[in-house]
């Protein structure tokens, strides 16, 4: 008679792991944001403070730790709402849109190497889309229960705005032209007096 296998448990990673991961990550960010979809992987690791064997032990490919970039950014905004209860309701939804913007470069990165390796449409950038309308209407709800917004405004145009900012920027500091239309877009929601 066979004995029943135990099954693998899930363990958490460790707290110096996570550490290391979310290190990789941000680091990895900006240098893809800087220097594009083949920034180096081992320039990424030292500036990290790790081995690129600690790199290649948590993203065995450049795709994959493309992919937790992205993915790790829209994590971001799906979760800076609850991060940013504490402030002012116009406020919050002003630090999210900065976010988004931050976001945005690093999909105009990440996405076309995702699309070119994937040979199709990722599905984490597909899934994204969701919980950033998710954030951006209960963000934008409780600056309108405070007076702060009109209640006629779709949220989901302040993002389509900022894209098309992103979309027919030919400089490389279109970033700059997003951030200032941030405080643009807030100031055109506001209730008229």
């Amino acid at each position: 008679m066979k004995s029943a296998r135990p099954q693998p448990v899930s363990r958490k990673p460790r707290a110096d792991a996570q550490r290391n991961r979310e290190r990789i990550l941000d680091v990895a960010r900006r240098a893809f944001t800087r220097d594009g979809a083949h920034a180096s992987l081992d320039e990424i690791a030292k500036q990290t403070g790790v081995g690129p064997g600690t790199l290649y032990r948590h993203f065995a490919t450049r795709e994959a730790l493309l992919e937790a970039v992205y993915r790790s950014e829209i994590e971001k905004l799906a979760t800076a709402p609850q991060r940013f209860a504490e402030l002012p309701p116009i406020d919050a939804l002003r630090a999210w849109l900065l976010l988004f913007v931050d976001a945005i470069a690093a999909k105009k990165i990440i996405a076309p190497a995702l699309h070119a390796v994937g040979g199709g449409h990722p599905t984490a950038i597909e899934a994204s889309y969701a919980s950033m309308h998710d954030a951006v209407r209960a963000l934008a709800k409780r600056a309108v229960k405070s007076g702060d917004l009109r209640k006629d405004l779709d949220p989901v145009d302040l993002l389509r705005a900022l894209v098309g900012v992103s979309s027919v920027a030919t400089n490389p500091d279109w970033q700059q032209s997003a951030r200032r239309l941030v405080d643009i877009l807030i100031a055109g929601s506001r209730p008229g007096k």
